[in-house]
């Protein structure tokens, strides 16, 4: 199920494309989050997440996390772009539908909703995306080269991460 970063043969013209997974809620409990029927706001915070292979930057998609054909998942539009985004549950799915951590929109950012103060990990969001995490990989937070395991990065508010596979694009951002 692993899509794997680490094959760099990949197009030197376009950045790979890696669909959200078509079992949000399996992968979810695998990276050990406990999804849920709504959203929960106890803990809310947002990470930026930026995947750049051999220097083009990978589209981080709308729906991780979220079961989108859950008929209480709405669809909607992003007003800025046009994308189109995933949520605002309601009423509560009969079943789990949302992970406390999933994406809205093809933005790269990271909401944590949780019902319980614990930050969410990179690795478990590179779970839940079914893409692996390559050894290879160059992880910067907030600009700084992250020199630790990266799966153990906490996705705290306004942290910026960038995972460069391959050669590193033009500029790495530091900023959310």
């Amino acid at each position: 199920m692993f899509r794997f970063v680490a094959l760099l043969a990949v197009s030197a013209v376009a950045a790979p494309a890696w669909a959200a997974p078509p079992n949000p809620m399996q992968l979810a409990r695998k990276a050990g989050l406990t999804p849920e029927t709504h959203e929960f706001v106890f803990l809310h915070v947002h990470s930026h997440l930026d995947v750049f292979v051999n220097g083009k930057k990978v589209v981080v998609p709308a729906g991780i996390g979220i079961d989108v054909r859950n008929k209480a998942v709405h669809k909607f539009m992003n007003p800025q772009d046009g994308s189109t985004g995933y949520g605002g549950i309601s009423p509560a799915c009969a079943k789990a539908c949302i992970s406390p951590l999933h994406t809205h929109f093809d933005d790269g950012v990271l909401h944590t909703e949780a019902k319980k103060d614990q930050f969410n990990r990179l690795g478990q969001f590179f779970t839940e995306w079914g893409v692996k995490l390559p050894a290879t990989a160059k992880v910067y937070v907030d600009g700084t080269r992250f020199k630790g395991d990266p799966h153990a990065i906490q996705l705290k508010d306004k942290r910026e991460i960038a995972v460069v596979v391959g050669k590193p694009p033009a500029h790495i951002p530091k900023h959310f």
